[in-house]
């Protein structure tokens, strides 16, 4: 029988639009010793040499207690305001996800991407862009990123298409399930606080949403003999309203654009980076801003992250609300609906930010 919610075939797929399937970038780093093929050989402008700035021009990436943003503290909430306008990108601690939550979702991940690649390609993306494969591959010549990602709806359940779930690993669907709970919360209670920085009522960015969807993105980057050739994801912004993301412990891997350069994330353990998505650029009618972000690859260990996407219902209006356009000149259209952008930004190879321009007026590209 087929599962039917609000419209949505689940087993038909998501309807966003698919990306060509390419080789596992883990089966070929290890048959790998020297040469990189020239299929992920970025062009020399592109290659991830981080830019030198002086101690002047970095400041820390923001770090919230979250348990005291969550409890009303000023200083906290003013901090998550200046890490939304000057950064886009923030780090929270002290969100009440148990270790062992996180300890159990990294090892579920490590174990789907352990799986020999006949077991994995099970769950292949196939025609769209839930399962197991590579996003963004929209052109047989262009450059690819040197990593694999597996991509599932979390949320509502009733929106999950189980086929594409590994469910026959041990804990995976246990730990998969705590992690996306305990997500639920933290971007609850965050969306509650972003919603009162927007002059609105606590709930007005999650009925911004009409549905307040989840999803989650397991990401794998291997090793790689050239890593300064290559890029594990080319630079971008993402798609939803915000992102969760959980990083490794003991590699440095994210790289964020902040006055021109490229500035590499230190991990925190157990910390959560947060970022501001396209959605919510264009709900704040620019006060937030979405920010370019890149992963690179390092010639030693793998690096594995999982992110969090938290994205609106396909109906959802996507143009600033009404407290943005009070004082401020309108800087986004008032006419698109999500899923119109979701199947433009997923119709493009990653390419910075130009994608955001489909959500701007025209004098604002």
């Amino acid at each position: 029988m087929d599962l039917k919610v609000e419209g949505v075939n689940v087993e038909e797929g998501l309807g966003w639009g698919n990306s060509l399937e390419v080789p596992s970038v883990q089966e070929i780093a290890k048959n790998v010793s020297e040469f990189v093929p020239e299929k992920y050989l970025q062009e020399q402008n592109d290659r991830p040499i981080v830019s030198v700035l002086s101690h002047d021009e970095i400041s820390e990436l923001p770090v919230i207690d979250f348990s005291l943003l969550v409890n009303g503290d000023e200083d906290e909430l003013n901090k998550l305001d200046y890490a939304c306008k000057e950064w886009g990108f923030l780090q929270i601690i002290n969100h009440g996800v148990a270790e062992d939550v996180i300890r159990n979702m990294k090892a579920a991940t490590a174990s789907f991407f352990d799986l020999p690649v006949d077991e994995k390609n099970k769950y292949t993306m196939g025609d769209g862009l839930e399962g197991y494969g590579h996003a963004f591959v929209v052109s047989e010549e262009q450059k690819l990123d040197w990593g694999d990602l597996m991509f599932f709806i979390t949320r509502p359940e009733e929106q999950r298409n189980m086929k594409k779930w590994p469910i026959t690993l041990p804990g995976f669907e246990e730990a998969v399930e705590d992690y996306s709970t305990g997500m639920l919360r933290v971007t609850e209670e965050l969306m509650a606080k972003l919603s009162l920085l927007l002059g609105m009522e606590e709930k007005g960015l999650e009925k911004q949403h009409v549905l307040m969807r989840q999803s989650i993105r397991m990401n794998y980057y291997p090793p790689c003999p050239k890593p300064e050739l290559v890029l594990g994801a080319s630079p971008h912004s993402d798609g939803g309203s915000i992102t969760l993301l959980l990083q490794s412990d003991d590699v440095v891997g994210l790289q964020i654009k902040n006055k021109g350069g490229w500035i590499p994330i230190k991990p925190i353990p157990n910390a959560f980076v947060i970022n501001i998505a396209d959605v919510l650029e264009s709900w704040s009618n620019g006060l937030y801003k979405s920010i370019e972000h890149r992963a690179v690859a390092n010639s030693k260990i793998a690096r594995m992250s999982i992110a969090t996407f938290i994205i609106p219902a396909d109906e959802a209006e996507i143009r600033p609300v009404e407290s943005m356009i009070q004082d401020r000149p309108r800087m986004y259209k008032d006419n698109i609906k999500y899923l119109d952008y979701l199947r433009h930004f997923f119709g493009m190879k990653s390419s910075g930010k130009v994608h955001t321009n489909f959500l701007k007026l025209e004098s604002e590209y």
